[in-house]
């Protein structure tokens, strides 16, 4: 007799199933009171092991409809070349790259004069505290939210580049509008990690507690 309590029991059978493709994504999961007669569990039990897959981004759950596999597809998008002002565009490489895979792209944006955290002031090279442009985009794809995106600028380079203030997406991106305005970017240093969600990025980006995100940092 396994020494598992009943909801991991549940949870390490469907997802065995779940791997092997007995449940592809899109498909339903049987419903709690079936998975509750087959594992002679208690609906509690049940719900229980369902959670840690919610938690997890295995599958969703909506009321009335139960729970369903959840679909992982890959967007991929080529930032990087964007940087490159000689690299014909017209628009930016989220909305491209997204359009040209055949997905329907959109981003909301909000900007902010704040004082810039420390860590970002050290990066930007200015006196902790020191007012800062804050460009703050949400982006979706397929009305699926797949990324946010916070942008510091110090002060002077807004005072320089006064669109940087303005709220909306910047034709050609902020990179190519500044060195229309005599600052060019010259290089940059990528740091990329992986972290638990903090609980305003994980209703910004609709996933559980339990799914990790990508950090990606940027210093230009």
């Amino acid at each position: 007799m396994s020494k598992q309590p009943k909801y991991r029991q549940v949870a390490d059978a469907l997802r065995r199933e779940i791997d092997d493709g007995t449940y592809p994504p899109g498909s339903r999961l049987p419903s709690e009171s079936e998975l509750s007669a087959r594992f002679d569990a208690s609906r509690n039990s049940v719900r229980s092991g369902l959670g840690l897959f919610v938690t997890q981004g295995l599958v969703t759950s909506s009321q009335g409809l139960g729970y369903e596999v959840a679909k992982h597809e890959v967007f991929e998008l080529n930032a990087s070349r964007f940087e490159d002002l000689s690299f014909p565009q017209n628009g930016s490489a989220y909305s491209m790259d997204g359009t040209n895979a055949g997905r329907r792209p959109h981003q909301t944006f909000r900007v902010e004069i704040r004082p810039a955290p420390d860590e970002v002031a050290a990066r930007l090279k200015v006196e902790p505290g020191s007012r800062a442009v804050l460009r703050f985009c949400h982006r979706f794809v397929d009305d699926v939210p797949w990324s946010t995106q916070a942008t510091y600028y110090p002060a002077w380079l807004a005072d320089e580049a006064p669109r940087l203030a303005e709220p909306g997406d910047m034709e050609g991106g902020t990179t190519r509008h500044l060195a229309e305005r005599g600052t060019e970017q010259l290089g940059y240093l990528d740091e990329i990690s992986t972290r638990m969600p903090t609980p305003e990025e994980a209703r910004a980006l609709e996933v559980g507690a339990g799914v990790p995100v990508l950090l990606w940092m940027r210093t230009g």
